[in-house]
């Protein structure tokens, strides 16, 4: 029988016993982990709804275009859509990431960033010849909060008091997934947000953009948090998933460092392996088969992202990491379908100017009491620590 535990601490094992799917007892749904069939539920939102009571984003942040479908999908996501096309995202994002980087990595480099060291005491050992710093707090929360932020003109917060919003949020909706109820601290941090977000849809925004096309208050709001916590989590899960890969990997770390042009697909390669979000959930409509197996109307169905990435049918030798990997990037990490990530190119963008400038760090490593990925819905270290040469 497949844990809760298993699936929070190493998934991949069982999720390769069952492919391509399998009943999950302990989550009372079926789990979907061939990439095959993952996008054939993920491209058929008729059969497979998100629009399902048992949603779980749904029941601490309220209906929104990730738990819509149909019209009401459509009316929900299109006043946010284009300003995250590639193009878009280029031309407006590319500088504001750039700097932003800079700023935080010069924070990091003069020891005084609150990530600067696990207790966050000035960055560097006794013998004054390595430094250290925690990157997830220091780079890659405080950049994907300051992004996601300009990105829907959100009024000013500091980083730490979004970061403690989502980690509140998210841990409720992690916590409804795994059979728990959603917390008391969950709904106090999406009232918080709801009040934040409500003062900004009046100042000429992304936000004032969707009051225009006709959502109300609420429905932005609830647009607004998905868009800025699944910013802030697939954000901050890419960079130290791919900086916990690259750094665990010596050999790969090398190849990129000699050949910096491997960087965007060594990205890649650390998608397909540790997507941030780890799963996706569906709900039948109607009985349907699924290679062979019989999923009856309102069965939950699990998309597992990470999975799907493993799947051998596509990807040779799966567990391996390797950065020059063909085909890296037919992973699913961004979900497939009507409700493939709305902001991909953004968090890409973000992910690969964070990763140059780290790996710019001399004889950059792990540390040896840095944790591995560790999650049930999004997985991610809880922390990256790292040090250098001084």
């Amino acid at each position: 029988m497949v844990t809760v535990e298993e699936l929070e601490s190493d998934p991949h094992p069982a999720l390769a016993r069952i492919r391509p799917i399998g009943w999950i007892a302990s989550m009372n749904s079926w789990y979907v982990t061939g990439r095959s069939l993952a996008v054939q539920v993920l491209r058929d939102p008729v059969t497979f709804t998100v629009d399902d009571p048992r949603f779980s984003t749904a029941q601490v942040v309220g209906p929104s275009m990730l738990s819509l479908d149909g019209p009401a999908h459509k009316a929900h996501r299109d006043p946010f859509e284009s300003p995250f096309s590639l193009a878009e995202t280029r031309r407006r994002f590319t500088d504001p990431v750039r700097r932003t980087v800079d700023e935080l990595m010069s924070a990091i480099l003069a020891g005084s960033s609150d990530g600067s060291s696990a207790d966050g005491s000035p960055a560097a050992d006794p013998g004054g010849s390595r430094r250290a710093a925690e990157l997830r707090t220091g780079l890659a929360g405080p950049l994907s909060v300051a992004v996601v932020a300009y990105a829907l003109g959100l009024p000013p917060a500091s980083a730490s008091t979004v970061l403690d919003w989502y980690t509140s949020i998210s841990a409720s909706v992690s916590g409804i997934s795994a059979g728990r109820p959603a917390t008391t601290d969950g709904a106090e941090a999406f009232a918080a947000l709801h009040k934040h977000v409500a003062s900004g849809i009046d100042s000429g925004s992304l936000l004032e953009a969707a009051a225009g096309a006709g959502l109300g208050v609420d429905e932005i709001v609830a647009n607004a948090a998905v868009l800025m916590f699944g910013g802030i989590e697939t954000t901050e899960g890419m960079i130290t998933n791919a900086l916990w890969h690259l750094l665990t990997h010596r050999d790969q770390l090398d190849l990129v460092l000699a050949d910096p042009s491997l960087l965007p697909n060594a990205m890649e390669e650390s998608l397909r392996l540790e997507p941030a979000a780890a799963v996706v959930d569906r709900y039948a409509t109607i009985d349907v088969e699924l290679a062979g197996s019989r999923i009856r109307r309102g069965d939950m169905v699990t998309v597992s992202l990470a999975g799907a990435g493993r799947d051998p049918e596509l990807f040779e030798s799966p567990d391996e990491f390797d950065v020059r990997r063909a085909n890296a990037r037919r992973h699913l990490a961004f979900a497939s379908g009507p409700h493939i990530c709305l902001g991909m190119h953004l968090t890409r963008l973000e992910t690969l100017t964070a990763l140059e400038a780290v790996l710019k760090l001399p004889g950059l490593r792990l540390a040896d009491d840095s944790p591995a990925p560790r999650g049930l819905v999004f997985r991610k270290p809880s922390a990256l620590r790292v040090t250098w040469d001084a």
